[in-house]
């Protein structure tokens, strides 16, 4: 599935329209072409489902995507093969990505991720397996340990990384997950590179504020702190506010604020939502470093929806480059519509970009379809 989002948070809403039963058809301006497949099937067993992408575009290779999705009991397969077009005409395997999930029991999962590349005769060949085992209790602590395999030139597998992750639920407010990640030594060992800490708490009031601290190996065979993130999460009635401030060392140890991003998102009894997510950097684009933090990136985003129809509409503004002290100017629209019918669901996506002129113009569409149907109206309060 193609997707349009700028960055994290950019597109907070647009995941309400995403479905997982859909036909996707992507579109691009300028002498492109587009084609689309679907093969679903359910039987007594399991059921699964494909979805096939085509794509062109002007000064490009055209690909094709192959998605797929199949379960049967406790285990469930996702496949995701690209193919590129070849000088003859036609679509040769480029990679494929086998995934593969199994709940063992009721504390148990495991899954496994195989990434095949081909060369130029089309033969495929294993490149990198990720397997991880996931095991959790009642009281909701859990351990995640993901290994992950590269091939070397023979094509044996060699062991390349280890992360572990231990998650503890200290109270029902209070839960502490910390990730430690190994690499291979080159010897047959494995050295610490990474790690992260993270405090979550919840309080009465419907908020939550999380702590997360990533820490390096320093020379004396312990760790340094790198990077420090503090996060807090308020919801009101109909509102929630977020923020978020990331801070470094500098070379002499001393912490400061690199980065701040504040999130506003409200809606109205009708259902409308407005969503705003403002960015703020010491880095910018034409803008030395003067120790404070400047506007860097807004995106806002506003939802119509009614019992038949969702309408998404986004625009994000950014300094201009050539001349930051400008302020903020758009650099992107994107609109989401979905309709809904008695036999399901049309989605399109549509993004907009200013040309060399500043004029906007339609550089890509998206439209899915789906048997999904139409949301539940929310209940009445009028009676008790």
């Amino acid at each position: 599935m193609m997707t349009f989002s700028t960055r994290e948070n950019a597109g907070l809403f647009a995941t309400k329209f995403l479905t997982k039963s859909m036909i996707s058809v992507v579109f691009f301006v300028g002498s492109a072409v587009w084609a689309q497949a679907q093969d679903a099937q359910q039987n007594s067993t399991g059921e699964s489902e494909t979805t096939t992408t085509q794509t062109s575009r002007d000064n490009t290779n055209p690909s094709r995507t192959t998605e797929s999705h199949s379960k049967s009991g406790n285990q469930t397969v996702d496949t995701r093969r690209v193919e590129v077009l070849g000088n003859d005409g036609r679509y040769r395997p480029d990679s494929d990505t086998e995934t593969e999930t199994v709940r063992v029991d009721d504390t148990t999962t495991r899954t496994v991720v195989r990434t095949y590349t081909s060369d130029a005769n089309g033969q495929r060949k294993l490149a990198e397996v990720t397997e991880a085992e996931t095991r959790t209790t009642a009281n909701g602590d859990g351990q995640t340990v993901r290994t992950t395999s590269n091939s070397d030139v023979n094509g044996k597998l060699q062991v390349v990384q280890r992360e572990v992750e231990d998650t503890r639920k200290n109270s029902p407010e209070v839960q502490e997950t910390k990730t430690t990640l190994y690499v291979a030594d080159g010897n047959g060992g494995f050295t610490a590179s990474r790690q992260t800490q993270e405090l979550q708490k919840s309080d009465a009031d419907k908020s939550t504020e999380v702590k997360k601290t990533t820490l390096r190996p320093n020379v004396n065979g312990g760790w340094l702190v790198n990077e420090v993130s503090e996060k807090t999460i308020k919801e009101e009635d109909k509102s929630r506010s977020t923020e978020e401030r990331v801070s470094r060392p500098d070379l002499n140890g001393k912490y400061s604020v690199i980065s701040r991003t504040v999130a506003e998102e409200k809606e109205t009894p009708t259902g409308e939502s407005r969503n705003t997510v403002e960015t703020y950097s010491v880095d910018g684009p034409g803008i030395p470093r003067d120790g404070s933090l400047h506007l860097s990136r807004r995106v806002t985003t506003l939802q119509k929806k009614d019992s038949d129809e969702e309408t998404t509409e986004q625009q994000v503004q950014e300094p201009n480059p050539g001349n930051p002290s400008d302020g903020l100017r758009v650099s992107a629209k994107t609109k989401y519509t979905v309709l809904y019918s008695s036999s399901g669901a049309e989605q399109t996506k549509s993004v907009q970009a200013p040309d060399g002129s500043g004029t906007f113009k339609v550089v890509a569409v998206e439209k899915k379809k789906t048997d999904e149907a139409p949301p539940a109206p929310a209940p009445s309060n009028n009676h008790q």
